[in-house]
């Protein structure tokens, strides 16, 4: 039982989370591009496993004010 709501717990905490793929199709961008933005870090994120994962209301954040045009930047305040 224990097994079951420890699972559980970790799906609900995922739920907040987005990862590469869908944050490219959020910000319009190729997935290499988020991980370049990951990587630079100008956009926050955890590796899980072998994943990156976003915490979704950043990404809405980030998302507002980024624009993928090239010498634009994006902040998060």
């Amino acid at each position: 039982m224990q097994f079951c709501l420890d699972f559980m717990s970790k799906i609900d905490l995922l739920e907040n989370y987005a990862g590469v793929a869908e944050v490219s199709k959020r910000l319009n961008i190729h997935p290499e591009s988020v991980r370049r933005l990951i990587r630079q870090r100008k956009l926050p994120a955890i590796k899980f496993g072998n994943k990156w994962l976003v915490e979704k209301a950043t990404l809405e954040q980030y998302a507002s004010r980024y624009d993928p045009r090239p010498g634009n930047k994006a902040t998060l305040l």
